[in-house]
């Protein structure tokens, strides 16, 4: 039996006037996404158990199979371990982004324009990043360069009890309220604005008509992870395939292979074509894989309904179909599982902990609930309360 999971980062919603009362599942086009669901069984699932806050790292962590009870040290360690960057029992990690503020003389009347520096390349962030560590970084704590927007603090201390804000969930807002509580963190924000504000790359940005990322941001601390090998704890041999550090993260904390792919963005431009590929090759060494996209919760994050409904219908066209070509013809039993880690609904911009509507179908047990794949159709199936249970019934039915 071969398993996929096709994981459509923040593709749940609620009904929204910019879609005429509808979800972006109910207005996108995704005939394979609807067909696997009719010949399966539909359901919903709480990824985010209600004393977590919803986030990424919870919700991929409750969708693998571990309790984040048991599990969860914290996001940006999850990241560190996928960047390579090696992490002390004793150290906090912080994920940083490279944001865009407003350019408000006095600091603390800024806002929060851009958590993403517009999707700044990497190539540009990681020479941004290279010179707040020079400028900024000391024995106790380095920044590292990641991929686009997303990097890396560490701290050789644990110092996790500090109060951080996600960027995400401030779009447009004045940032002096979500500030840290610790001024050591604060004094870091302004002297990287300091830096980064008349830096030739943010130059270059600005009169191209690109955000800059004049800033950093740190939030999501955590301690080094430590998850039981999936292999042993399902008995399947697995992959995983994101374009994101936290989700790579999780996979080689868990003993699977991570596979890269070229010109994977975790946007509505990535490379799904190259990400079929690269599922259909791992398929043929591995039981399990498990495929990350993006683009979905970049597009709910931005308010942009059109992307968001664009990118499920990229999802349904060139991921979920090929894959589900090549199993077919292979002859081989095999099973897919199909949902969001949250929702991230358009018309807020941020994620929620409500639950979200899976799929399962199994080529030797066929279920056809006759259903499409939607967040209303979902709450007809059974619900489960403890997402971290989800896995087990996949694999083990």
């Amino acid at each position: 039996m071969k398993y996929v999971v096709i994981l459509g980062d923040g593709m749940a919603d609620v009904p929204s006037e910019k879609l005429n009362g509808k979800t972006p599942l109910e207005v996108a086009y995704k005939p394979n996404i609807d067909n696997i669901c009719k010949m399966g069984e539909i359901g919903m699932v709480k990824t985010v158990p209600s004393e977590f806050k919803p986030g990424s790292d919870v919700a991929n962590l409750s969708v693998m199979g571990y309790d984040p009870f048991l599990y969860y040290t914290g996001r940006s360690p999850l990241e560190a371990v996928s960047m390579g960057v090696d992490v002390l029992p004793t150290d906090t990690t912080f994920r940083t982004n490279l944001v865009t503020l407003s350019d408000d003389e006095a600091f603390e009347n800024k806002k929060m324009v851009d958590y993403s520096s517009g999707e700044i390349t990497t190539a540009e962030s990681r020479e941004l990043m290279k010179v707040i560590d020079e400028k900024l970084g000391t024995e106790i704590y380095r920044f590292f360069g990641g991929i686009s927007y997303r990097h890396l603090l560490l701290w050789h201390n644990d110092i996790r009890e500090i109060k951080l804000t996600p960027p995400h969930d401030i779009s447009g807002r004045g940032i002096k309220e979500y500030l840290p509580d610790d001024e050591r963190f604060v004094e870091l924000i302004k002297k990287s604005y300091d830096i980064l504000k008349d830096h030739p790359i943010n130059k270059d940005r600005i009169a191209r008509g690109l955000n800059p990322a004049n800033s950093i941001w740190m939030w999501g601390q955590g301690k080094k992870p430590m998850l039981s090998p999936f292999e042993e704890k399902f008995g399947v041999k697995g992959a995983v395939i994101s374009a994101v550090d936290l989700i790579k993260g999780i996979g080689l904390c868990a003993k699977m292979q991570s596979i890269d792919v070229e010109g994977a963005t975790g946007n509505v431009d990535s490379n799904f074509d190259g990400k079929a590929q690269a599922g259909i090759e791992a398929l043929k060494n591995n039981d399990f894989v498990y495929i990350h996209m993006e683009a979905p919760d970049e597009s709910g994050h931005h308010f942009d309904k059109d992307a968001k409904v664009l990118s499920i219908e990229l999802i349904d066209k060139k991921v979920v179909g090929p894959i589900y070509e090549y199993l077919k013809a292979s002859g081989e039993d095999f099973s897919f599982l199909i949902l969001p880690d949250h929702p991230t609904p358009i018309d807020i911009g941020t994620h929620t902990s409500e639950p979200v509507p899976y799929a399962i179908y199994r080529s030797n047990a066929p279920e056809n609930c006759g259903l499409t794949y939607t967040e209303a159709n979902g709450k007809n199936g059974e619900f489960v309360e403890k997402g971290c249970s989800l896995m087990e019934k996949f694999i083990r039915g």
